[in-house]
């Protein structure tokens, strides 16, 4: 019994992570459809925010939840405006130009602070299930992923701002002549991905080490997880995290780490060779 709690703890951790590493590369490929390579970075941003931040005196989770997606949404909407805004339209272009954008954000941060790993102390404690320990921390990340997922929920069906960037997603020209501008709606919706994203880098620094490569151990695992979930940004997101996280973590279980991660690499092919639209075009049709 106590071994089934922590295996459930685990695969609610495993679950959450992809969740939050996820959200905002679904909000700016579900959205806009701006394959971004440099997600990875995105989120190597928000960690370096949280451990500069905490290092200089700022409290630990001010570091995490304000200052780590702040930054990196403003960075977001400086390339948006710099970059991502020519590129509309042009699939191909815009992987290089983010594949590239990828590259110079790495070296610059190498040259800035160096190739060593750091970190942060991980907040919270500890607690026991008979002979197995875990941490509070774990359970804050799978509160905080569901908490995001509503939040985002409320914020693209409720509010004038969520119904506006949809809109303009789906019809710029007709925004456009209702008086929207819609190179405002995809700057700002492009930063709010952002934003996303380094909120999860700032959440994930205590727990992973921060260096200038940690970007790609998780950008091919946040677009399998994009990809597989679908076109609906929420539902697919939530239930491919699911399925993913699941298959991780009961994989490394059983066998390795490194094994968990090539199951579940195996099974995105697999899921995507049965189910090509995703997993929301087959079950959840409709949903937000």
């Amino acid at each position: 019994m106590d071994l089934a709690a922590v295996l459930t703890l685990d695969v609610l951790s495993g679950i959450a992570t992809l969740v939050l590493l996820s959200l905002g590369l679904a909000v700016i490929f579900g959205m806009m459809r701006i394959i971004n390579l440099a997600h990875g970075e995105f989120v190597m941003l928000g960690a370096y925010a949280t451990v500069l931040s905490a290092n200089a005196g700022i409290n630990i989770w001010i570091a995490m939840l304000v200052i780590a997606p702040l930054t990196v949404g403003a960075i977001g909407i400086v390339i948006e405006r710099c970059l991502i805004r020519f590129l509309y339209g042009r699939l191909v272009d815009t992987m290089l130009a983010t594949w590239g954008l990828s590259l110079f954000i790495t070296g610059a941060v190498t040259t800035a602070f160096g190739n060593t790993i750091q970190g942060v102390p991980t907040p919270l404690g500890g607690f026991e299930i008979g002979d197995y320990r875990s941490s509070y921390y774990t359970l804050f990340l799978v509160v905080l992923s569901a908490t995001l997922l509503g939040l985002v929920f409320i914020f693209l069906r409720r509010t004038r701002f969520g119904l506006v960037s949809r809109a303009t997603m789906q019809n710029p020209g007709m925004t456009a002549a209702l008086g929207v501008n819609p190179n405002r709606v995809y700057m700002q919706t492009f930063g709010i991905g952002a934003a996303l994203t380094g909120l999860a880098g700032g959440v994930l620094a205590p727990v992973s080490g921060v260096g200038p490569e940690m970007g790609a151990a998780f950008v091919a695992k946040a677009f399998i997880t994009v990809v597989g979930g679908g076109s609906a940004i929420l539902a697919g997101t939530a239930s491919s995290s699911s399925v993913f996280g699941f298959i991780n973590q009961t994989g490394s279980y059983f066998t390795t780490p490194v094994f968990g991660e090539v199951i579940v690499f195996l099974s995105a092919i697999v899921l995507i060779r049965l189910l090509p639209q995703g997993i929301s075009a087959r079950f959840f049709k409709g949903s937000l």
